[in-house]
Formats: C-alpha cells, sequence, structure tokens
C-alpha cells in the first residue's frame, strides 16, 4: 500500500524556508508566465506574425510593449529575479496576456502582492462542523483544504462514493486517491475531466504554498506516482473548484447524477465542505435508499 510521507522529523528546514519559499515563488511566476504568453498568437493582439519563431506565441519583448513596459525589466521578472512589482505594472501585464479573474489572481499571489487580507487554516475542525455533515444526509459531504486533505466526512459519503474510514490517515488525499492509489477508487464516473478540474485546482492553491515542504513534498509524489498527473501538471492550468452535475457509478444503486454545493467555510481558513446533492428525483430516492434514510 502506498502511503503519503512527510520530511524526516530530523530534517531542520525552519531557517530555510522563508528565502528557498520567495525563490521558488519568482521562478513559478516565470513559468507561469511564458506559459500565458506562448498561448498567445501575435496577430490576435494585432502584431504580424513575422518570420520563424523559436517558440509558439508571443516574445519577451512584444509582451513589454504590449504592456508599456522595459523589455529589461519583464525579462527579469520571467527570469525570477529578485525585482519589486508594482500593482500597475501586474494589471498592465495582465491584460496583455488576456488573463482571466482566476489567472490574475494567481499571478498577483506568485508576484507576493495581496489582493486582499490573508487567512490561517485552522488545524482542527470543531464539533459543529461535523455535526453539519451528518445533518445533510442522505447527500454525501466532505472537507477537504487547499491541499486536498480529507479533514471530516460523513457517512452518507462512505456510503455513496468511498468509505474513507477504511482508509488509513495518512493516504486521505483527493489528489493521492485519485492518481496514485491502487486500492481506494471513488466511483465518480467522469474521472478524466474530474482529473484535469483537480490539478488546475491544485495547482491556483500552491501559489499561496510555495517552499512549504508538505505542498513539494506532495507535488514530487504525484509527479512521480503518476504519469497522468505529470502530464497535467506541465499544462500549467489553474481552476476554482467546479459546481457541474458529475456521475457516480454505485455497485447496488447503479447510476448517480450528484450536483456540487461548495461551503466555503472561511472562518477556519482555506477549507470548504463540498456537499454532493441529487440532480435528480431517480438520484434522490436511491441515495436515501443507500444511507437508510426515510423520505
Amino acid at each position: 500500500m502506498s502511503t503519503l510521507n512527510t520530511l524526516p522529523p530530523s530534517t531542520d528546514t525552519s531557517a530555510t524556508v522563508p528565502e528557498v519559499g520567495k525563490e521558488v515563488q519568482r521562478r513559478e511566476l516565470g513559468v507561469f508566465l511564458r506559459s500565458r504568453r506562448e498561448r498567445i498568437r501575435p496577430e490576435e493582439v494585432g502584431l504580424a506574425p513575422g518570420g520563424r519563431r523559436r517558440t509558439p506565441g508571443l516574445r519577451r519583448e512584444e509582451v513589454a510593449l504590449l504592456a508599456g513596459v522595459g523589455v529589461t525589466w519583464y525579462t527579469w521578472l520571467e527570469q525570477g529575479r529578485d525585482i519589486n512589482v508594482s500593482v500597475q505594472v501586474l494589471e498592465a501585464v495582465s491584460n496583455t496576456l488576456r488573463l482571466d479573474r482566476l489567472e490574475r489572481n494567481h499571478l498577483y499571489t506568485l508576484a507576493g502582492v495581496q489582493l486582499g487580507p490573508t487567512r490561517g487554516e485552522c488545524a482542527a475542525l470543531p464539533q459543529s462542523i461535523q455535526k453539519m455533515l451528518d445533518a445533510v444526509s442522505p447527500y454525501p459531504a466532505v472537507v477537504v483544504n487547499a491541499r486536498y486533505d480529507v479533514l471530516a466526512f460523513n457517512d452518507a459519503y462512505c456510503k455513496v462514493v468511498l468509505d474513507l474510514r477504511e482508509v488509513p490517515v495518512e493516504e486521505r488525499n483527493m489528489l493521492w486517491l485519485s492518481f496514485v492509489s491502487t486500492e481506494w477508487r471513488c466511483s465518480f464516473v467522469d474521472s478524466l475531466s474530474m482529473k484535469v478540474h483537480m490539478v488546475a485546482g491544485y495547482r491556483a492553491a500552491l501559489a499561496d504554498h510555495l517552499g512549504e515542504p508538505e505542498w513539494q513534498d506532495l507535488t514530487q509524489r504525484l509527479v512521480a506516482g503518476s504519469p497522468l498527473f505529470a502530464e497535467l501538471w506541465e499544462r500549467y492550468e489553474v481552476a476554482e473548484p467546479s459546481t457541474r452535475i458529475k456521475l457516480l457509478e454505485h455497485p447496488k444503486a447503479g447510476l448517480l447524477r450528484v450536483e456540487p454545493a461548495i461551503l466555503w467555510l472561511s472562518q477556519l481558513g482555506h477549507l470548504r465542505a463540498n456537499v454532493y446533492t441529487a440532480a435528480d428525483e431517480d438520484t434522490e430516492a436511491k441515495l436515501r435508499a443507500l444511507v437508510g434514510v426515510d423520505s
């Protein structure tokens, strides 16, 4: 059985993580900027295609020109150099690269510019959260953090999606269960599209945790353990949690159509409760039968 491991207890990273984190963050910013400019064709922004290009999309000097910033400054930004960036410049670069709202927020985070107050994360959930999860039965519900670690779940989730009570605590991570683990399988039918979206969500969340050992360790293990994760990781897509209807194939009840309701537990940090509600009457009846809830 595979397990999620952390750094050995004897490893002391407390003195180096902050500076290492900044370096990683700047490097990640460069990777993100390159990936965004390479997806834009010159003709889309009013530039002539020109001769043969070594890389797809816009050149650095073209981004700098369109954003109204110096070529050297923009080059240094992509190279991960330690330079000061202003909100005005970031906004100009964001507009030039045609970033959507989530990508723009990701850019600001990587650049170390706060768009709002930071929030901590609660290590232990209050009992009221478990009571809430139990109260929404027969709908499966789970609480995860930004790293997709499972922090709480209800009985309905165990009976309908995956019995997390049987999964060792160190393996209760949705990315690990979806991409690497061979013993624990969720019953989602449209798993590929879900995996694509999960990786994009994890990539977006990582911007706030660059250089943190737990995040680095998980990312490295996912890349090493799953070729599909490694492939999706290289795409550098970012996304928010999806609320589109999902399909589950239950061995007893057959096909279930559920619609996620995402409840942000803002008072506890970057935690969210995913409640899978019935998308039709047939699924409603099946969920009640599976969980043992009277109509």
